[in-house]
């Protein structure tokens, strides 16, 4: 409730709309584009963007990159204002998995929450909340001030119709996903079959917390004032058509779902001497003749994977730029090169390879006219980027739903090829060689870069005005102007 000392000077309020995102790098990017997007498209709206304290979060370490990307926010887009949440005082435990603590700093956040809604609702009109669904814990904090909640799902929507199904599917089974043999199909609407072994990782073992936080996630979800996803419907018909069909929650209505996308951070590419060093490489180099290797700010291997990625690498004989992360736990600190890769590796590719260390401008890289081909860890934002580059991709999934996004790419769409692990999880230097060269220079690649091509053009049509995205935030936004609260 608004105190009566407010509403006189309602009708001057600015209309804002909070975006809550969830401090993992490639969550907090998505939304903040997504809050690009809304004052781009309906300047009448000004977006808040609260940003949770992690400086005593190890997962969270900071990054000069990200830091970057919101200062160049803050100084371009004035309609979009960054609030800091204030640090809380109660410990992440080091052991919590990224998960975990992805759910647990915003469980702990909501008492600083409540107050930050509390004072922005009494200095503005807040006409709608989105959460990331990380940030779960809010929603029953906005529940109680009575504000209209919406989630941004980051990922696809294949894996948004897996998660929504989660609840169906815990009441048909008996045991956890873990304990099922791993060749067993899960059914779920929209999807093809799916590998047990393949569905997310905090969907596997329902005795977890994780799995407990997903089960409840999907429920308030279910709940919300509507569902945004970054993809779009050429993409992924039959799993957003599921979704709308009321397919994935059975038990109840299904909200709105709005699919903006494809929504990805804009190039920042520089001139001359601010420009990335491996931009000026690629400059020098034959059109789409360098295959790109990156796998996220959070993906990182073992020593042993190093080496046979690089023997790989070299034996294939194709142009390479690759990013270099530590091993974990070091995978934060910048990687020793010459401990890490095999004697001479660096010498004997010099002329067509390039090694990056840690971080690398991912998206000016998927533009540039010399790249060729993405080995790709499969997350969402990192796919998106290559479609929107049209450029074919090698599927190396390691985490969260990362298998799903890759049965999607190889199986349904046909843009990716997908490599194949040992039992123990490596992938071999021959394996990585074949399928780069696959890419880079077969008729199976050929027919992928086609595909992919096709994508790209739908991809373009969809961000257009009268296109899909364009047509689901103005409709979004059309159920913003008669909100009150």
């Amino acid at each position: 409730m608004v105190p009566h000392y407010f509403l006189r000077d309602a009708v001057n309020m600015e209309e804002v709309i909070v975006l809550y995102p969830s401090p993992f790098r490639g969550h907090l990017i998505a939304m903040v584009e997504l809050g690009k997007l809304i004052v781009k498209h309906h300047p009448s709206f000004s977006v808040t963007i609260l940003i949770l304290d992690t400086a005593s979060v190890a997962q969270y370490a900071a990054s000069s990159a990200t830091a970057q990307y919101i200062a160049a926010v803050n100084a371009t887009t004035p309609s979009i204002t960054f609030h800091r949440l204030p640090p809380v005082y109660d410990v992440v435990p080091s052991s919590a998995s990224p998960a975990e603590s992805g759910y647990l700093l915003p469980r702990l956040n909501n008492p600083n929450l409540h107050q930050a809604l509390q004072t922005i609702s009494h200095t503005s009109k807040l006409k709608a909340f989105i959460i990331d669904f990380f940030c779960d814990a809010a929603f029953q904090v906005a529940a109680n001030l009575s504000i209209p909640t919406y989630y941004f799902y980051t990922s696809s929507g294949s894996s948004l119709a897996a998660f929504l199904y989660l609840p169906t599917l815990h009441k048909s089974l008996d045991k956890s996903l873990k304990d099922l043999d791993d060749h067993l199909l899960v059914d779920i609407p929209g999807l093809p079959p799916v590998p047990a072994s393949d569905m997310m990782k905090g969907m596997s073992d329902r005795s977890a917390k994780v799995y407990e936080n997903f089960l409840n996630t999907a429920t308030h979800m279910a709940n919300s004032n509507g569902l945004i996803v970054n993809t779009f419907d050429m993409l992924e018909r039959k799993a957003l058509g599921a979704i709308r069909d009321g397919l994935c929650v059975p038990d109840g209505p299904t909200p709105p779902i709005f699919c903006i996308g494809p929504s990805i951070s804009s190039s920042n590419i520089q001139d001359g001497e601010n420009q990335h060093e491996c931009l000026s490489w690629l400059n020098l180099q034959p059109s789409q003749s360098v295959v790109f290797l990156c796998f996220g700010s959070m993906g990182s291997f073992s020593a042993k994977q190093l080496q046979e990625i690089a023997v790989g690498l070299e034996n294939s004989g194709q142009r390479f730029l690759w990013v270099v992360r530590n091993p974990p736990p070091d995978d934060n600190k910048e990687p020793n090169l010459d401990v890490l890769l095999p004697n001479g590796f660096l010498e004997r590719t010099a002329e067509r390879g390039f090694v990056v260390k840690q971080w690398a401008p991912q998206v000016e890289i998927l533009s540039h006219g010399s790249v060729g081909g993405f080995v790709t860890h499969c997350g969402w934002n990192s796919v998106l980027e290559a479609l929107c580059g049209g450029l074919p991709m090698v599927a190396w999934p390691l985490y969260s739903e990362q298998r799903m996004n890759r049965a999607g790419l190889v199986k349904e769409l046909k843009v990716a090829l997908a490599v194949t692990e040992s039992e123990d999880g490596l992938v071999s230097a021959a394996e990585l060689e074949k399928r780069v060269r696959e890419l880079m220079v077969s008729e199976a690649g050929k027919e992928v870069r086609e595909k992919v091509s096709a994508m790209r053009d739908a991809a373009m049509a969809a961000v257009e005005e009268g296109g899909s995205a364009h047509v689901a935030l103005d409709k979004l936004a059309e159920s913003w102007v008669t909100t009150t609260c």
